[in-house]
């Protein structure tokens, strides 16, 4: 078939990958994002540190003393990106994120290791799934390795005090953001854009009381949908789906359980991925989750480990099945006593056990360990990666940050 043939079936998919299939210009362009040419001006009035407890009470997301932004035009590429004092942004009325949802970000966390290193997951991961957002979007793409070596240039500046080697164990949040800065109001690809990375406090939710209770999404609402942009981490898959959360929340559940489709498919919990574990009617113990293929879900590092790192481990003990699977087939296992675990991954709540699915008036209660604990193999699972992001296993997938004393 033709390039233009395939481009008038799958125009979407296409222009992704060709946008981001292009090699930017080299690293001594001026028109490349690089990370060499990263100019740093310290904080002259650092704030001092809060407890977790502390920063997690208030209203207003702590930051920590520094921030990367880099800018981006259409004629001229990209800016030197600057460390600089965190602090407000400065935008025109009219800028195209604020009226046409240009706007991607990405999130992970950085560690404070029980063997005293710092360390950030992954992040090569999500940087390419940045690059990709962007594309979606037609914000400018750039070189994923060049947000990784921002991203550590930050937290070698700001890792050491605000999470120090007396606290090993704790973490905080990365926000690498891109957004259309375009002053000329219409709906067009903007001519001019920035990038940010910021790292915040954020709370612990993965281990709520009693596990997770999701309430599956109401009829007349979903939250992505095939041909659309559910694969990418843009801010519109985001606010739509509030409102549907907070009537769970009211309900007494955490979060929404998406289905789509007429036959309700399983896809995400609120912006998690989302796993079972049951036994098949072969009696085979299987790991089940949502595919790629349709681009319906987030591609979820943390999705993405857990697959690996089950199938490394638990090779002959647990198959472990990407497919279409409908909340029908969860209710039918369900009565027949299959089920055997469940669990969301994710950033935020990492791998968080679910112990309750709602569905139009009936409940499906999941099995946990003892005292509220994860089952045998969601506590196997974050077990596992827990131990590589905190430095109790030396992995390739915790990549240690330099840090500045």
């Amino acid at each position: 078939m033709a390039p233009s043939a395939v481009q008038d079936v799958d125009l979407t998919a296409s222009a992704v990958q060709e946008k981001t299939s292009i090699s930017t210009a080299p690293a001594d362009s001026p028109k490349a994002l690089d990370a060499s040419q990263l100019i740093t001006t310290l904080t002259s009035n650092p704030r001092s540190v809060p407890t977790e407890k502390e920063a997690n009470a208030g209203l207003e997301t702590v930051c920590t003393d520094h921030m990367v932004t880099a800018t981006w035009s259409l004629s001229k590429g990209w800016a030197a990106p600057e460390l600089k004092p965190y602090g407000p942004l400065s935008l025109l009325p009219t800028a195209s994120c604020l009226h046409y949802a240009t706007e991607c970000f990405e999130g992970l966390k950085v560690y404070r290791g029980y063997d005293g290193k710092l360390r950030i997951f992954r992040p090569d991961r999500n940087a390419q799934r940045f690059r990709m957002s962007a594309a979606r979007i037609s914000l400018p793409v750039f070189e994923p390795e060049e947000v990784v070596k921002l991203m550590m240039a930050l937290l070698s500046v700001d890792g050491p005090k605000w999470l120090p080697k007396d606290k090993p164990g704790s973490y905080l949040y990365i926000r690498p953001t891109l957004i259309g800065t375009d002053g000329q109001l219409g709906v067009q690809a903007p001519k001019a854009a920035m990038m940010y990375i910021m790292v915040t406090f954020m709370p612990r939710l993965d281990t709520p009381e009693g596990g997770l209770r999701l309430h599956t999404s109401p009829e007349d609402m979903v939250r992505a949908w095939v041909g659309g942009f559910g694969y990418a981490k843009v801010g519109a898959n985001y606010g739509p789906s509030l409102m549907a959360t907070q009537d769970a929340r009211l309900r007494g559940f955490h979060q929404i359980l998406w289905l789509y489709g007429p036959n309700g498919e399983c896809t995400e919990a609120g912006a998690s991925n989302f796993f079972v574990v049951w036994k098949r009617k072969d009696g085979k113990k299987e790991l089940i989750t949502a595919p790629l293929d349709d681009k319906l879900i987030l591609d979820g590092v943390t999705r993405r480990s857990c697959l690996e790192i089950v199938r490394e481990k638990l090779a002959g003990e647990i198959e472990v099945t990407e497919r279409k699977y409908s909340i029908d087939e969860v209710l039918e296992a369900d009565a027949e006593g299959r089920i055997l675990e469940a669990f969301a991954a994710g950033t935020a709540y990492f791998v968080c056990a679910i112990s309750q699915i709602h569905h139009r008036g009936q409940d499906v209660n999941i099995p946990m360990g003892r005292e509220g604990a994860p089952g045998e193999i969601t506590n196997k699972v974050k077990t596992w990666l827990g131990d590589i992001m905190y430095g109790r296993t030396q992995h390739e997938w915790g990549v240690v940050i330099p840090e500045k004393e």
